[in-house]
């Protein structure tokens, strides 16, 4: 580099989200359909924190869990939809870069959680189905505050290491973001500076915040087949089973989708697959985690329906 060409250099202070589209009219379209998903996500997640609270059957380890897995949801919907659909209303998407570097940091924060946190709910049904007689001892108040924290302290973790490694990128434009949140791999594309060892923490991150979780719910669960498997009764493998069944349908769809965007850097070429992706990981999970979990569920079914009907639990 010439002498006094990086002084000469421009740095950006904005990014410019290309959202979903550029089409004025589907924009309002797209505005009213993610407006509906998200009233309709934080909702049946409120629902299910409230179903947890006044069902006394469901205060048990694995609704505990469940229930800061509906935190969590909200929390990851809220970070991105509200901003998208201000955008939409706007018909363009400027976003000041510590806006975009609070979103990021937010976003793998709690999403981070949620990756953790699935694999304590394995651990529990392990210990449930596995280890029943010491299931109350090894899955005490103070053990499931303790493995929320750990899922905390190390989503934190990552979540400031890449916040910390991005901000310390160049970018001297262009500030086109071609997604509509800011996330890693789309400004990977932007930064005029080498990203080689920002790839390499992409690569370590995915690894310790999904394929160390999946290889241990994947432990977990084969535990768990096991010992169901062993069970005589047709009736009493059909419940074992019913209380996992929920969990592993999550599991697969959050890291099916989580996977292929964080375990590639994304390319130009990708980067409107990745939209999908994205509308996958911020918004079809939090609304798809409440009826999964409620579906098949009798006890929260019922805590639904006292809920949304008023009445209080039978004495």
């Amino acid at each position: 580099m010439e002498p006094g060409a990086w002084e000469n250099r421009t740095t950006v202070t904005e990014f410019i989200l290309l959202g979903l589209t550029g089409n004025v009219r589907l924009q309002l379209v797209l505005f009213v359909v993610f407006f509906f998903a998200y009233i309709v996500t934080v909702g049946g997640n409120f629902s299910i924190l409230a179903a947890i609270f006044v069902e006394p059957k469901l205060h048990t380890p694995m609704y505990y869990f469940l229930g800061n897995l509906s935190l969590l949801d909200i929390g990851c919907i809220t970070v991105t939809v509200p901003p998208m659909l201000a955008c939409l209303l706007a018909h363009q998407c400027i976003v000041p870069y510590t806006a975009c570097i609070s979103q990021l940091f937010f976003f793998h924060l709690l999403a981070g959680v949620d990756c953790h946190l699935l694999t304590a709910m394995a651990y529990d049904r392990y210990l449930a189905i596995c280890q029943p007689l010491t299931y109350s001892t090894r899955m005490s108040r103070e053990v499931q505050g303790t493995l929320v924290g750990i899922c905390c302290t190390i989503s934190f973790i990552n979540a400031l290491t890449h916040t910390v490694a991005v901000s310390v990128l160049d970018f001297c434009g262009p500030n086109v973001v071609n997604h509509f949140y800011c996330d890693v791999p789309p400004l990977f594309q932007l930064s005029c500076s080498s990203i080689y060892l920002n790839g390499q923490l992409l690569f370590v991150g995915a690894t310790f915040m999904g394929v160390v979780p999946m290889i241990l719910i994947s432990v977990s669960y084969a535990h768990v087949a096991a010992a169901v498997l062993r069970i005589r009764s047709a009736e009493g493998r059909k419940k074992a089973f019913s209380t996992c069944g929920s969990h592993l349908t999550v599991v697969c769809i959050f890291y099916g989708t989580g996977f292929f965007s964080y375990m590639r850097l994304g390319s130009v070429s990708a980067s409107d697959k990745d939209k999908g992706i994205g509308i996958f990981n911020t918004i079809l999970n939090p609304m798809l985690n409440p009826v999964i979990y409620s579906l098949r569920n009798p006890d929260v079914q019922g805590a639904l329906k006292r809920v949304l009907t008023g009445k209080r639990h039978p004495v």
